[in-house]
């Protein structure tokens, strides 16, 4: 009879899988499941240790990154300035985790089109539209700037906060917005030498300079390094392992020889933890 139960319990096991290891039963859950209720928590936590935004104050059960993002007074001051957001059609590059995307529909855009490179901040977009329910804004994964060399339409507004000083072309990425929109609101780290040679923390991601010329346009390109960041869990910047940083005097000027004649400026730092940065808003 042996030989007959041997085979049985093969021909069970090809049927129902082999039997649990020791100790584990098969009621316990498998790492790709999750075993409690479903909750909002449960799909943030599916990218542990690499958000960077906070959720807004209104949802304070819900724990993410640490930067204001959901409540960006950057976002505030530009609805401001553009006599509000209301039925304007927004071009959003670079949306990182949507919390500019969300504030932007929240207060009455037509629609938002965001388009991120980044694999897994696009997927973390994604959890954003489903906690908040968003149904105005559309994500898209890949390059902006090559969804920008073959656009044809127009938008209300280009929002391009925290990608310019990740672009290894700049005046380029500034010609593009240029062609896709006549207002741009567009906040961005920047380069100015006595400022990053007295901050060592910062200093040390620059080896280099060269000057450039793009359709006319000559400026001054600084290499930036990503180094040790590029290992980082929450990285989130460019495509390639280094950037080019500019002038913020370079980019106005950029913005100048592009058409743009008018410009707000705000929220310029020097003193910013990563590089001196600004915020301007450009009309033509």
């Amino acid at each position: 009879m042996k030989p007959i139960a041997d085979l049985l319990r093969k021909i069970l096991i090809r049927i129902e899988g082999p039997p649990p290891p020791v100790g584990q039963t098969d009621c316990e859950s498998r790492p790709e499941y999750i075993d409690s209720a479903p909750s909002d928590q449960n799909a943030i936590d599916l990218f542990p240790g690499q958000w960077s935004s906070a959720m807004p104050s209104n949802r304070p059960d819900l724990k993410a990154g640490p930067v204001n993002l959901f409540e960006d007074e950057r976002i505030y001051w530009t609805e401001k300035e553009i006599g509000g957001f209301q039925d304007k059609r927004v071009l959003e590059l670079g949306p990182l985790e949507a919390g500019h995307s969300c504030m932007m529909e929240q207060m009455g855009a037509q629609s938002v089109l965001a388009i991120e490179s980044n694999t897994q901040a696009f997927l973390r977009c994604l959890v954003t539209k489903e906690i908040f329910g968003l149904t105005r804004t559309r994500f898209k994964l890949g390059n902006f700037v090559e969804f920008l060399k073959t656009n044809e339409d127009r938008y209300d507004l280009c929002l391009a906060s925290g990608v310019l000083y990740h672009m290894k072309n700049p005046a380029e990425l500034i010609d593009l917005i240029s062609q896709a929109a006549d207002t741009v609101a567009l906040w961005t780290h920047y380069y100015d030498e006595t400022v990053i040679k007295n901050t060592p923390k910062v200093a040390k991601h620059f080896i280099e300079s060269t000057l450039s010329s793009y359709k006319g346009f000559d400026y001054t390109l600084y290499r930036q390094e990503y180094q040790i960041s590029l290992k980082m869990k929450s990285f989130c910047g460019g495509i390639a392992t280094y950037s080019h940083w500019i002038r913020q005097e370079d980019i106005l000027n950029c913005f100048r020889h592009f058409g743009f004649s008018r410009f707000e400026i705000n929220f310029d730092h020097k003193d910013h933890v990563n590089g001196p940065a600004f915020m301007v808003i450009a009309n033509r």
